[in-house]
């Protein structure tokens, strides 16, 4: 029988990413599951080696974020809604902020096409940018490279500042072993996250892979039959599998792209920096949220990534999620609306 190609491509990067974990484990550095294949998938990428993302099972290792966040959704989550009203009605204006100073920046100081510099700007999901984006005339390529660049340095760089600015652990147990939770809730879980993802494909929900167990975990959560987060061996499975996904991003870029792209991600990363500290300083002095939670909410990371953040700080889910939330659906529901009026603007 012979083995495909693809599958070879992705023996070695499991192999690659593998061996990044067990480095960073060995030297004691942080979050070992996550920034180990990260940084052997990143470094594998920049040197032209054929590496290849794990596709569904990269996707499927994010319901079992989704079904953590769910699973945080309790009746005591409601109470706090009315406290966190104010901080989060902040979310439209940093959305705001960020895209009248973004689009300049990407249209006028690195001379990107409108649709490009829009979609690059909105601190949106990575694929729901790229999608939009291409469909209202943009770069495609660039749109990829300049949101993996994005979250790559912002969770790279989170978890420094998060423990030299604010003196925040990046120890909080991520969950249970699989051997202390009950075989019956483990099995929910799995359901939410099978049921929450493929239901929420069909229904075109955005972000389906998080949302949707996300939705379905809630109600098991509130309905009381589920009690705990999944068993951490699953949460550092989709560490893995989302540090090798952001690596793998960068296959294939040339220098040009690294030397105009990249280079306009990471400058556009510290206009975003300056930005999420500004609310995360006001929410804080104000007496809106923990420094650390404040920090998290507004960092325009991915979803996902700042949920894997959360967990390991010990922050509030709930507060992170439902800012983070409201963030991704105000840029999501604004994304078909801004592409209509583009497409009618060059038919004009």
């Amino acid at each position: 029988m012979r083995i495909s190609q693809s599958t070879l491509n992705r023996t070695l990067t499991l192999i690659l990413a593998g061996g990044g974990t067990l480095v960073f484990w060995r030297l004691d550095l942080p979050l070992p599951f996550l920034f180990g294949p990260m940084a052997a998938c990143l470094i594998a990428a920049l040197s032209n080696v054929p590496i290849k993302g794990f596709g569904q099972v990269s996707v499927a290792a994010r319901t079992i974020l989704g079904v953590a966040v769910g699973a945080s959704i309790t009746p005591d989550l409601f109470y706090q809604l009315p406290q966190m009203a104010m901080s989060v009605a902040l979310v439209p204006v940093f959305i705001t902020l960020i895209g009248l100073i973004g689009v300049p920046f990407f249209r006028h100081v690195w001379g990107f096409d409108g649709p490009t510099a829009y979609y690059a700007a909105m601190p949106g999901g990575l694929q729901d940018m790229v999608i939009f984006g291409a469909e209202a005339g943009g770069d495609p390529r660039a749109l990829s490279l300049i949101h993996a660049t994005r979250v790559l340095i912002i969770v790279t760089l989170a978890p420094a500042f998060l423990t030299l600015a604010y003196g925040a652990g990046l120890t909080n147990p991520i969950g249970a072993p699989v051997t202390e939770l009950p075989v019956s809730e483990m099995a929910l879980m799995a359901a939410a996250a099978l049921i929450g993802w493929k239901g929420g494909e069909r229904i075109g929900l955005f972000g389906a892979s998080i949302l949707g167990p996300m939705i379905v975990t809630a109600v098991l959560s509130l309905s009381g039959l589920i009690h705990s987060r999944p068993p951490a061996e699953a949460i550092l499975a989709a560490q893995f599998f989302i540090g090798c996904g952001i690596g793998v991003h960068f296959l294939g870029v040339t220098w040009g792209e690294l030397t105009r792209v990249v280079l306009a991600g990471i400058a556009y990363v510290l206009v975003l920096a300056v930005l999420a500290a500004g609310f995360t300083g006001l929410v804080t002095w104000a007496g809106l949220g923990d420094p650390v939670e404040a920090f998290l909410a507004f960092a325009p990371g991915g979803q996902a990534e700042m949920t894997v953040l959360a967990i390991v700080t010990g922050a509030d889910l709930g507060f992170v999620i439902t800012h983070h939330l409201t963030r991704i659906v105000l840029v999501i529901v604004g994304a078909p609306l801004v592409a209509g009026l583009m497409a009618r603007r060059r038919k004009g």
